[in-house]
């Protein structure tokens, strides 16, 4: 299959400018909107759908340990048992849970191509959509694949709602073994009660702790996994309790930064860049830079150690809606850069945040 995008050029003879060229046919700017709009509604209507559907199995998950635990101390002779009995559902909870997650991350991921390549390249302009955004989102079309493992999905549902229903169904199995029928008086009676029928008791705790700590590593595994696309940082203030540890932290003695401007990489805030680009048009690059994205530009000299050739190392940090706008113009001047592109913690100084916070209102 063979297409082409084309925004900045219009077809000579042809009143309307052709966007997209396919096999012949073509489409006008406006048959081209329409038709991204009602797809980006359609993938919206359906993630949205299994966004509920998430719901619903963590309300299952939530609705059966309440029950469970309320059967399990209405009576001393209730079994322990139970406990652990729905603890293995949750469990299986969690796994359907996860398997809809996928599914949900992979209606996402259309919609945030379609937000990040189209529709923010439209309010950061000049409008230029990126080159391989429509490509993905024809695969992802023609041969839908889940954009998230399985290992990735089961850690993040852990971690976001049942590791709160395991501990809190762990707990309570140790505390019915303590009370009922009557507390404990020595800790050798405890195995003795935790026994399930000729299953000793030491071994059922010991399941038990091998399961909780099983389900702490698989939670603490995948924290690193980010595969996906849809996923949305937590976001929110610092606890209060936190305030003199961030008055510590400040270059400026005596001040507190307000909390709306606290950067911490757990707040999921947005970052700069910090953009390498290695070329050997250094000079043109760097002027197109500096007169259109209107930051500025260091440039170091470099030895290309593969061809022995000299080339220019331009250092240039950008706002990340400015991204798509610098590749385009290195990808104009010269098709043979390397450009790297980095995530900054904090950038200070012209054009960003100033030096001084004090004089910041």
């Amino acid at each position: 299959m063979s297409n082409e995008a084309s925004t900045d050029k219009r077809s000579e003879g042809d009143p309307q400018e052709s966007v997209w060229t396919f096999r012949g046919y073509r489409i006008s700017p406006s048959e081209f909107n329409t038709a991204m709009v009602h797809l980006y509604r359609g993938e919206v209507t359906r993630s949205n759908v299994w966004r509920t559907r998430l719901d619903s199995t963590t309300n299952w998950a939530v609705v059966t340990t309440a029950a469970a635990l309320t059967f399990l101390f209405s009576s001393p002779t209730s079994p322990h048992v139970m406990a652990l009995l729905v603890m293995m559902l949750v469990l299986l909870f969690l796994y359907i849970e996860a398997r809809r997650y996928r599914y949900y991350e992979l209606w996402t991921y259309r919609v945030r191509l379609m937000e990040t390549d189209f529709y923010a390249a439209m309010l950061v302009p000049p409008f230029g959509p990126g080159e391989e955004w429509a490509g993905r989102l024809a695969e992802s079309l023609l041969d839908p694949e889940f954009p998230i493992s399985t290992w990735e999905a089961l850690g993040r549902r852990l971690r976001r709602n049942y590791i709160w229903l395991f501990a809190l169904l762990t707990l309570s199995w140790a505390v019915k073994v303590m009370l009922h029928p009557a507390p404990l008086s020595t800790g050798m009676e405890f195995l003795t009660r935790a026994s399930i029928g000729p299953v000793y008791g030491w071994w059922v705790v010991v399941g038990v702790v091998l399961f909780n700590i099983s389900m702490l590593l698989l939670s603490v595994a995948t924290v690193g996994m980010q595969e996906s696309a849809g996923e949305v940082l937590p976001q929110g203030l610092v606890p209060p309790g936190f305030k003199r540890w961030l008055k510590a932290l400040q270059d400026v003695p005596g001040e507190i930064v307000p909390l709306n401007r606290i950067r911490l990489p757990w707040l999921g805030t947005r970052r700069e860049r910090l953009t390498i680009i290695i070329t050997s048009e250094g000079e043109k690059v760097a002027n197109r830079l500096m007169t259109e994205i209107r930051h500025g530009v260091t440039a170091l000299s470099g030895i290309g150690m593969y061809t022995g050739e000299p080339r220019d190392v331009l250092l240039c940090a950008v706002h990340p809606t400015e991204v798509h706008q610098l590749r385009a113009i290195v990808r104009a001047v010269d098709r043979g850069a390397f450009v790297v592109i980095n995530p900054a913690q904090q950038v200070v100084g012209g054009g960003f945040e100033p030096f001084d916070r004090r004089r910041r209102k």
